[in-house]
């Protein structure tokens, strides 16, 4: 009698596995041949390939309980203005979800800036993504397969290749933190995409809990946390969660993690044109800095974003440039200096707040 194939729903998507999770699912495969599996599987060798030192049986027992599922690349955007590009992804239910390709200042290296939710829930004001709801978790392997397509747009001939990930796309990472958490692992393991786990971002609006986790699960990654504003009246209009979740929970939550990690976190922070770009912003947030390095011991990175309208009408303005100039002024004043992040592909909705899975 020949024997059972299981349906693809009971089978494990292999590129979201690392070797100890796979040796889990096949426990009569051995380390080395874990290693050596994934890493033919993430270096894209085809199920053909001639594996020394595996086991016919090994590949035969991996392929029995798994599969290498496929995102759909529904449509593929290059910015005219940089080199940043967007890739639109389709899942097997119809959802979409976005990751953008972005050029590093050291020639041939990029970063991928991955989404973890198709929507998100939070409803931040000054992101387009969040006035689309949520539609539900991506699945780890889901969230890997972004990196995987990103990198075969590289010319690995020409030395090019993914430095780094920043969980910045659609979606609040911690709010899928079991997903997230699995998926920083894949990507930073050695056999498999074998990204440095310091070159890799999480971004949350502020969830203490998802912080705490981060810093227990993977204390290599590095955390950002989205001021909106560092009055709280500003930040409860801008972000909804500071109902649920204060700002100095949060901050509390940050600065555990840089006591228990030794990483110092980015702070990101958009100026908005007569809401958070004022001399009273500058002073609340050159106290919530000074305050910060204090508690924690060490001082955090501050990153002003600029802010990116989306299709949808809205109420903000991008804070021009000499508000913008006189806020990094006062900064400097009060002993702060901040970043300002060059955010790319905004000609085609590519740039931060702006993912919203339209093509």
């Amino acid at each position: 009698m020949a024997a059972r194939v299981p349906p693809e729903r009971d089978l494990a998507p292999l590129q979201a596995l690392t070797p100890a999770r796979l040796r889990e699912r096949v426990p009569e495969i051995t380390e080395a041949e874990a290693r050596r599996l994934l890493s033919a599987l993430h270096r894209e060798l085809g199920p053909g390939a001639q594996l020394r030192n595996v086991r016919r049986s090994a590949r035969e027992a991996v392929a029995r309980v798994s599969h290498v599922p496929e995102l759909r690349v529904v449509a593929r955007a290059a910015s005219e203005l940089d080199p940043f590009v967007k890739l639109l992804f389709e899942g097997a239910d119809g959802a979409r979800f976005e990751a953008v390709r972005i050029p590093l200042e050291r020639p041939g290296r990029f970063s991928v800036c991955v989404s973890s939710q198709v929507g998100c829930a939070l409803g931040c004001t000054f992101c387009e993504t969040g006035r689309l709801g949520l539609r539900r978790n991506l699945e780890t392997w889901e969230i890997v397969e972004q990196v995987r397509a990103v990198r075969r747009t590289l010319d690995a001939a020409a030395g090019q290749r993914v430095h780094g990930v920043v969980f910045q796309g659609m979606g609040e990472p911690l709010s899928n933190a079991d997903r997230v958490i699995e998926a920083l692992h894949v990507l930073s393991n050695p056999s498999t995409l074998a990204i440095d786990a310091r070159a890799i971002t999480v971004c949350t609006a502020g969830l203490p809990a998802g912080i705490r986790r981060l810093a227990a699960e993977a204390p290599n990654v590095r955390l950002a946390v989205s001021l909106g504003s560092a009055r709280p009246e500003t930040r409860r209009r801008l972000m909804p969660i500071t109902a649920a979740h204060p700002l100095d929970e949060v901050l509390a939550a940050a600065a555990e993690h840089a006591l228990a990690t030794g990483h110092s976190p980015l702070f990101a922070y958009i100026p908005l044109a007569g809401q958070t770009d004022t001399p009273a912003d500058a002073e609340a947030l050159a106290r919530l800095l000074h305050d910060f390095t204090a508690r924690a011991g060490r001082r955090p990175r501050l990153s002003l974003v600029p802010y990116n309208p989306g299709r949808s009408d809205s109420e903000h303005r991008r804070s021009d440039a000499p508000s913008e100039a006189g806020f990094r002024a006062l900064l400097a004043e009060y002993g702060v200096s901040a970043h300002r992040r060059y955010s790319g592909g905004s000609d085609v909705a590519a740039a931060c707040g702006q993912l919203a899975a339209t093509a």
